[in-house]
């Protein structure tokens, strides 16, 4: 296959890497801060050598890690996740019936209940050591009868995970909690119209918030081998309000036609829910919705790549039944990440990547003062998710770190990038031992939630 018939998927930054590797005592740029001493760990897909997926998202999960260690970066190792689709069982069976084992595990890794888990939207995670060995599927004893999304949220007070999961086929959104401990004590269906494609929810304190929009299954898109969502003019748009102490009792406010990949925070305020979204409007996601498939034009998002998912807050006033929408930011955005102890709570700051005009960046959105600050990589360099990583005994919220894999557009080299979170400056650069495709999402795994090896 000549380069100019390779995907684009396939090639430059988001190029496959063909095996797996451990390097050890990696080059350091600047002075790595000695609290940093843990793992931070980031997956995305990656084909096997000589295979074409049909789509960017549909790659086998391969998760990149860097171990700090008091100032020295120890390794960097990346790994398959070994699941039922990498040995080559599919996932809709012959009797319809799914293999929730067969995923790629591409999308995302968390910790929770002493367990690194990597997860996939359309099926269960898989467990993996902190060397990023594959240890298995989960289903929390056999009590996880549906999908799981790949992004969870975990109440910083209680330890809680909450999650949902979302099928083409009834029961078409379910709602779960895990104690701290990892135990699924609570599974509730939710009523909705149909089967949409939900990639994120957010939670507050005390309440669940779903985003029931128009990214609908499609089965004519699932004959044509590709992804099976597709924008629907008529399927409408809504978000569901859910007490967390009344699983499965939803209350929808409608909203004005769009679609959201990534909820960047909610909180409550003065008996409102305030919810802020990477948003896309129609037009824009019609667009990027064809960059990402066979062709795609852009980097770890093709989405941010175009400048058309911008900063939007949603405030929903349960009393009167309606919902503000305020545009907070002009500049093109995705992957907005903000201090997890803030999961639910006020924040401050968001954090977030842009790409606007092929001009890479970190961002940092101010609540505050409506201000953004950026640091820029230029045009060569794309940035992946920026994970922030909070300071022992800090006084300020952005008192901290963010930990960013980067990667140069050629794809032949990437760096573990490390930010001051208070002002964008760059701190450190772990020169990385091969150029890391670009990505999805990862996180920072202190030494105190795996072992110490």
């Amino acid at each position: 296959m000549t380069t100019t018939e390779t995907p684009l998927y396939l090639r430059g930054h988001l190029a496959p890497v063909p095996d797996e590797i451990t390097a050890h005592d990696l080059p350091v740029e600047g002075s790595l801060p000695p609290e940093l001493t843990g793992r931070y760990l980031r997956n995305g897909p990656n084909p096997l050598p000589g295979e074409d997926p049909g789509h960017w998202f549909a790659g086998h999960g391969m998760l990149h890690g860097v171990r700090l260690r008091e100032g020295r970066a120890e390794w960097y190792r990346n790994r398959w996740v070994r699941t039922g689709a990498l040995e080559g069982r599919r996932f809709v069976q012959p009797d319809g019936t799914f293999d929730r084992t067969a995923v790629t595990a591409n999308t995302h890794i968390i910790e929770h209940g002493g367990r690194l888990l990597a997860l996939v939207e359309n099926g269960f995670p898989y467990e993996v050591t902190p060397e990023l060995e594959t240890l298995g599927p989960r289903d929390f004893d056999g009590r996880l009868t549906t999908a799981m999304t790949a992004h969870p949220k975990t109440d910083p007070a209680t330890g809680d995970l909450h999650f949902f999961g979302y099928g083409a086929l009834p029961p078409f959104l379910t709602y779960h909690r895990l104690t701290a401990a990892g135990e699924l004590v609570t599974s509730a269906e939710i009523a909705v119209a149909g089967p949409t494609m939900m990639h994120d929810f957010a939670v507050t304190e005390r309440h669940a918030i779903f985003l029931d929009l128009p990214m609908a299954f499609s089965i004519e898109a699932a004959m044509a081998g590709g992804l099976p969502y597709g924008w629907s003019d008529t399927y409408g748009a809504r978000l569901g309000v859910m007490p967390l102490d009344h699983p499965g009792e939803v209350r929808w406010f409608d909203i004005d036609p769009c679609y959201v990949f990534h909820v960047g925070n909610a909180h409550e305020a003065d008996g409102r829910i305030v919810l802020d979204v990477a948003r896309f409007a129609p037009e824009d996601i019609k667009a990027a919705w064809t960059s990402i498939g066979p062709d795609p034009a852009g980097h770890a998002s093709a989405f941010a790549a175009q400048g058309v998912a911008t900063l939007h807050r949603w405030t929903l006033d349960p009393a009167t039944g309606v919902v503000t929408e305020t545009r907070l930011s002009e500049r093109g955005l995705e992957f907005p990440t903000v201090d997890d102890d803030r999961a639910g709570r006020p924040n401050r700051y968001l954090y977030a990547v842009g790409d606007d005009a092929r001009r890479s960046a970190v961002l940092r959105h101010d609540s505050a003062t409506g201000a953004v600050l950026a640091h820029e990589l230029g045009t060569e360099v794309v940035a992946g998710e920026a994970v922030f990583v909070p300071a022992a005994d800090r006084g300020a919220e952005d008192e901290g770190w963010l930990l960013s894999i980067t990667t140069t557009r050629d794809g032949k080299a990437s760096d573990l990038l490390v930010l001051d979170a208070s002002d964008l400056s760059r701190v450190a650069r772990v020169e990385l031992p091969r150029g890391v495709p670009a990505g999805f999402h990862g996180s920072w795994n202190a030494d105190a939630a795996a072992d110490e090896s």
